[in-house]
């Protein structure tokens, strides 16, 4: 179990957990789960922490076929810049490795943004909380737990 698992069975909702081997040599985490659980990369969302002006951060949550927005993400905060965090700050905050950050389960909650596109999706995956785990949920119910906020971020 990951914190992550743990996190949505203690809320009670409704979720899947999704398990594939994870290739060490792949360039990209989001495209190889989507590509492993035949899932269509819309579906399959990046859990990514920015810094908010060099001082604060935030979670970014968008559909690995696309980027996020660093101008987008810092006006939902109220920033005036946002820049992507640091492998060992994002590590140290969240708990999780690069490649399975979760929006679920961190050690640190901080604000989180998902990327509007989810809210037309009847569910969506998001990493479990390590490369090779995805849990499946609906995006109100990851909205909910992580008090995150629908926005446009995607470019």
């Amino acid at each position: 179990m990951t914190p992550a698992i743990n996190t949505a069975k203690k809320a009670g909702i409704t979720f899947k957990i999704h398990e594939y081997v994870h290739e060490s040599g792949a360039p990209s985490y989001g495209l190889e789960a989507a590509e492993k659980l035949a899932v269509a990369p819309e579906r399959v969302f990046k859990t990514l922490v920015v810094a908010l002006e060099g001082k604060a951060l935030a979670v970014a949550i968008v559909p690995v076929i696309h980027q996020l927005g660093l101008k987008q993400v810092a006006k939902a905060a109220g920033a005036k810049k946002a820049a992507m965090a640091s492998a060992d700050v994002v590590e140290r905050t969240t708990g999780y490795v690069l490649g399975g950050v979760s929006p679920l389960g961190q050690k640190k909650r901080l604000p989180l943004f998902i990327d509007e596109s989810a809210e037309a999706l009847p569910t969506i995956y998001v990493s479990a909380g390590r490369r090779g785990l995805e849990i499946e949920l609906a995006p109100g119910d990851l909205a909910a737990l992580t008090q995150g906020r629908f926005v446009a971020l995607a470019v």
